[in-house]
């Protein structure tokens, strides 16, 4: 009789009737349950394909960075979708050819794209093929035969000659607590292969180069700032001074990419400190006597609390 009761009460639970034997209504119950379990995920599949599709980068968890989060005010213009980077994506393998306008618009470089990051990927890459966020004339640097203008908010650096942009590229800012001077100032030096003599490079095995640094200020603590070639992650990251694409330099010392194509840090060495200047360049540390001004101007791009819709 206790047998019979215990049986009863594990069919009602669940259980089979009998250790080690499945009883054959238990077993249609359990095959009721698979099959509706994947109709109703097979129907989600199809009709809400994110709640099955790969988690968003958490902002919580660095090594995942969203990058969509960031708001850049030229960006509003552009129609974008956020891309989540997956193991066999690269931005070569993604967009061919294309792969320099996307980084550029992502403020970032090759080395820095990796699994587990979101990306924005323009909805039409011609809109993107001639993307400056800043301004074609520049009132304030008409009187001047160059002048450099730097905005924060954009993460974006713009060379005039007599106020008529010649040339632009992306760069990273100081981050919170590290931020870069604001204000306007003259590019008074320049080193061709200078280091940092605080940092060390990721793998901690070398100082941080600053390959084609011009400095523009020494502050009250005797701190210099530059804008100089450094890493590109897409967002501000830098201790004060101002980072632009050389991808030589990440070749040099971290062996990427294979074949280095960015060179912005280069290009605009040459253009500030002239042909003459160049051809003197000995490689150590010389001043500039007549550097163009650097117009640094604005506030961090706002990072959204989720990425947008």
């Amino acid at each position: 009789m206790r047998f019979s009761e215990h049986a009863r009460n594990a069919q009602v639970e669940g259980f089979p009737a009998a250790p080690g034997r499945l009883s054959s209504e238990f077993m249609l119950h359990r095959i009721i349950q698979l099959i509706v379990g994947f109709v109703v995920l097979s129907t989600i599949a199809v009709f809400d394909p994110k709640s099955t599709s790969e988690p968003a980068a958490s902002p919580e968890d660095r090594a995942q960075e969203d990058l969509s989060r960031f708001e850049y005010p030229s960006q509003a213009r552009i129609a974008w979708r956020p891309h989540f980077v997956r193991p066999q994506d690269s931005l070569e393998r993604l967009f061919g050819n294309d792969w320099v306008l996307v980084a550029r618009f992502n403020r970032i470089d090759r080395r820095h794209v990796y699994p587990g990051m979101t990306i924005k990927v323009p909805l039409k890459m011609d809109e993107i093929r001639n993307y400056t966020p800043m301004p074609t004339l520049y009132e304030p640097a008409r009187k001047y035969p160059k002048y450099i203008y730097l905005s924060v908010a954009e993460q974006w650096l713009g060379a005039y000659e007599y106020g008529r942009l010649v040339f632009s590229m992306p760069a990273a800012t100081g981050i919170e607590g590290h931020l870069a001077p604001t204000g306007l100032f003259k590019a008074e030096a320049y080193h061709r292969r200078h280091t940092s003599s605080l940092y060390k490079t990721a793998t901690k095995d070398a100082q941080y180069p600053m390959d084609y640094a011009i400095r523009f200020l020494i502050d009250k603590e005797h701190v210099s700032y530059w804008i100089h070639a450094r890493d590109l992650p897409g967002r501000p990251a830098s201790h004060g001074c101002i980072g632009v694409f050389d991808e030589a330099m990440q070749k040099r010392v971290y062996g990427v990419p294979d074949q280095p194509l960015l060179d912005d840090a280069r290009k605009l060495y040459e253009w500030t400190i002239g042909p003459e200047e160049l051809a003197a360049d000995d490689g150590s540390v010389r001043l500039l006597t007549n550097g163009p001004p650097i117009e640094i101007r604005g506030e961090l791009p706002r990072y959204l609390p989720k990425p947008p819709r």
